[in-house]
């Protein structure tokens, strides 16, 4: 019901920046929630930031300071700002959306992922 395309990722120096892009499709009010999460080679996948349709925040300790997630007016949009990238965050980022059902029930989407590459 919900579909979720990331783009931005790509390959950047150690304290250089990229924005990442999720655009949502299909029910789009119905979502409550997006995030991105992020799986680095050998390690389980992470929540780096979240943002609800109130508009509250969270970011992980590895990433505050860094990284701001933002949506766009339309609300079918997030984005991530990524400052400050260190190669501890090469990974592939997959965005992320929860979306409240007629019966109440939350169904959980995922997009297919952006890698980022960061070379020191």
């Amino acid at each position: 019901q919900v579909q979720l395309v990331e783009s931005g990722g790509g390959l950047v120096q150690s304290g250089g920046s990229l924005r990442l892009s999720c655009a949502a499709s299909g029910s789009v009010f119905s979502i409550t929630a997006m995030g991105w999460y992020r799986q680095a080679p050998g390690k389980q996948r992470e929540l780096g930031a979240d943002i609800t349709s109130g508009d509250s925040t969270y970011y992980a300790d590895s990433v505050k300071g860094r990284f701001t997630i933002s949506r766009a007016n339309a609300k079918n949009t997030v984005y991530l700002q990524m400052n400050s990238l260190k190669p501890e965050d090469t990974a592939v980022y997959y965005c992320n959306a929860r979306s409240r059902q007629r019966d109440a029930t939350i169904d959980n989407y995922w997009g297919e992922g952006t890698q980022v590459t960061v070379s020191s």
